[in-house]
């Protein structure tokens, strides 16, 4: 079976290796939020613009794992494309790891073909991970934080802890495939301060306070145009 390979440096047991990972699976899970109410509030709110409601929630989008990358930038057709921050779970070695990443979405073909619009975008990976075991007993402590680069400059795009989306082991749970080594999970997001919308550059990280640490990254974002 195919896949990409992509190089982290994993923090467990007190030590940091570099390690080439093969992933062949990657999933992205949307609709994950704790707060059902809240939820469903959302969900007619978009349907009253057109969006269809999901068919589950959370529901779970394949995407090629070709998408994933670490690369300090990614090109995307149109400008209708944007970035959001993510925390993300890594299966390897027998083990499952913490990362975050950004699913960098199109947001017009987003809004009548979900899965469609997941696939259009490269999904960027920060190349550090850590054991996820080492984090749960804190997990509601972790932040999650993004910024966007605009010509105006530099601002805050998202910030907020993970309690604003289910924990890991009930997305997990939820997942209907195996979830084994050589796969990733993306597992939803936060709101955009000012709304959604492009930028030249994205920056996204992940932090834990308990522990005193923080994983960050970010790529630029090349338009490529479209031609008709």
């Amino acid at each position: 079976m195919s896949g990409t390979a992509l190089t982290f440096t994993i923090h467990a047991d007190g030590r940091s290796i570099e390690e080439t990972l093969l992933i062949r699976t990657a999933v992205i899970a949307g609709w994950t939020g704790r707060d059902k109410a809240a939820l469903e509030k959302h969900i007619a709110e978009l349907e009253a613009l057109g969006v269809p409601r999901p068919a589950s929630t959370p529901i779970y989008y394949r995407v090629a794992a070709a998408r994933l990358t670490s690369a300090e930038a990614i090109e995307c057709t149109g400008t209708d494309s944007s970035g959001e921050v993510e925390f993300v779970v890594v299966a390897a070695n027998g083990r499952r790891y913490l990362g975050v990443g950004s699913d960098h979405t199109d947001r017009k073909v987003e809004t009548y073909n979900v899965t469609v619009s997941k696939q259009l975008c490269d999904k960027p990976i920060a190349p550090e991970l850590w054991d996820l075991e080492e984090v749960l007993p804190h997990w509601d402590q972790l932040v999650l934080r993004s910024y966007a680069v605009f010509e105006s400059g530099r601002a805050l795009y998202q910030e907020g802890t993970v309690t604003a989306m289910l924990p890991p082991l009930e997305l997990l749970a939820g997942y209907s495939e195996p979830f084994e080594a050589g796969a990733v999970m993306y597992c939803g997001t936060l709101a955009a301060h000012g709304g959604i919308r492009p930028a030249l550059r994205f920056e996204y990280e992940l932090e834990d306070p308990v522990l005193g640490r923080t994983i960050r990254h970010g790529y630029d974002v090349a338009t490529l145009p479209v031609a008709g």
